[in-house]
């Protein structure tokens, strides 16, 4: 019994926990995120050892600097610079955190990335080399593996969707070098769009965050991961209360699918979408501008083979709402690859829903969700001072109109008609009202119908340069 209880107290001891099978953020109490304590110390003590430094090297191209001759009052500077032939290294700093026993680290894929070789710092200051289990570029988040005979201290990660601005937080790191760095602040803002990305929806804190917390953990007062640092914005080049945390749900879902796939998997609608505004929301009977509206459906996609049309104004996706096109990038890479979800709609003024059986997407190069939303101009017609004419061969040719696109061509916008700023020289208009329109008369057809109920606008799928987009045009009565 005696031995027993030596071994079990050596193993605490190698380990640097309370019990190394047992997550560090589980104490037992669960606290109030919105009351600060009297005292950080106890908190920071108990995560530490599941925070790591992470240091790389990587072998770059020779110098190109020449070596100086023996005898030279230079020579003592070779060793640091080396010949005109010799491979240079390059070193960076980090931080990670262990997130399971067998010694997982997550951390940022910009910390390690082409890193020749990457090792991991203990709080102990043991150092242990690092193997690269995977990355993903578009999300910056990377997993490593470090091995040792016992199991690793390791924390767990927090349920993102609950953190509230106003919340205390705690990050850990090794800010410019100075590693076990622990400074708290709280959540200043969530679902920050900073333009790093498709998948932008960062947790904002004022919490300091300087180079070389990047990769580290922001804890909440459970001691559980709630974001990865990853960003500062500063004018300096040091901390001035502007960071941002990549949310543990999201850096949780893509580190298993690199875990368990060695890269991150998302799902796949099959569609470029535009944004609305108010106007385009009133032609479709509503009075709400979330949503996005479909204007291309790639052939062979998920939308392809489910009851989809252009022109569908999104509401929701698998019960989350799409506010916009940003909303359903994330929604739609997050979904479960291989499940059957609804998708609600508008068309015509009419609601539905459509099931939709999510696919993996295929390649970065054909992700709908890196499409930038089509600007809000043209599409509306006569009583608004629009000159239609038919789409000829000239057409064609003049506006490189592809021969599949049928409808009008607008040959001149009045500049004191409401399509003016909206339509121009060149669009073709191919629906008006939800109608396809094939000629001029058809389309005056089209706005005198419209024209009926002056207190909705009219809604206008054209085609310009290129691509198809919708504009709505209040209609002169």
């Amino acid at each position: 019994m005696r031995s027993a209880l030596l071994a079990f107290a050596l193993s605490l001891a190698l380990t640097g926990t309370a019990s190394a099978q047992q997550s560090l953020s589980r104490s037992g109490d669960v606290a109030d995120q919105q009351v600060m304590p009297d005292s950080f110390a106890a908190l920071s003590k108990r995560l530490m050892p599941a925070v790591v430094n992470i240091t790389t090297q990587q072998v770059v191209a020779p110098s190109g600097l020449p070596e100086f001759p023996e005898g030279s009052p230079l020579e003592q500077f070779n060793e640091f610079f080396g010949g005109p032939d010799t491979p240079q290294a390059q070193g960076s700093l980090g931080s990670g955190f262990v997130i399971s026993p067998e010694g997982l680290i997550v951390t940022n894929n910009h910390v390690i990335e082409n890193a020749d070789e990457i090792n991991a710092v203990f709080s102990d200051g043991r150092t242990l080399r690092a193997t690269l289990i995977g990355t993903d570029e578009a999300t910056d988040i990377a997993v490593l593996k470090v091995e040792q005979a016992d199991p690793f201290p390791f924390v767990d990660w927090a349920d993102s969707d609950s953190a509230e601005v106003g919340d205390w937080v705690m990050a850990i790191g090794n800010p410019f070098g100075f590693g076990g760095s622990v400074s708290v602040g709280i959540v200043s803002a969530r679902n920050r769009d900073i333009q790093s990305g498709n998948y932008d929806d960062y947790i904002q804190t004022d919490a300091a965050i300087n180079r070389g917390n990047s990769g580290g953990p922001l804890f909440n007062l459970n001691g559980e991961v709630l974001g990865v640092n990853t960003a500062i914005i500063s004018p300096t080049g040091g901390s001035v209360g502007l960071g941002f945390s990549i949310p543990a749900n999201l850096a949780n879902q893509i580190s298993d699918q690199i875990i368990d796939f060695g890269s991150a998997r998302r799902g796949w609608f099959g569609v470029n979408v535009q944004d609305i505004d108010r106007d385009i929301a009133e032609a479709y009977g509503r009075n709400s501008d979330e949503g996005v509206i479909i204007t291309t459906i790639t052939d062979d996609s998920p939308a392809a083979e489910a009851d989809f049309e252009v022109g569908d104004l999104v509401l929701t996706f698998d019960g989350k709402t799409v506010t916009d096109i940003r909303a359903l990038s994330r929604i739609v890479a997050e979904t479960t690859i291989g499940s059957v979800v609804d998708v609600e709609i508008i068309r015509g003024r009419r609601a539905r829903t459509v099931a939709l059986t999510v696919q993996e997407l295929p390649g970065s190069g054909r992700d709908e969700d890196r499409n930038e939303p089509v600007p809000e101009s043209a599409l509306t017609d006569n009583p608004m001072g629009v000159d239609l004419g038919e789409l000829d061969d000239d057409g064609h040719r003049r506006y490189g109109v592809p021969n599949d696109i049928e409808g009008v061509l607008v040959r001149e916008v009045s500049p004191r008609g409401p399509s003016f700023g909206k339509l121009r020289r060149g669009d073709v208009v191919m629906e008006m009202g939800f109608e396809r329109v094939t000629s001029p008369t058809a389309a005056l057809l089209a706005m005198d119908d419209a024209a009926r109920t002056p207190d909705r606008p009219l809604l206008v799928r054209l085609w310009r340069e290129g691509g198809v987009r919708f504009v709505s045009v209040e209609l002169e009565v």
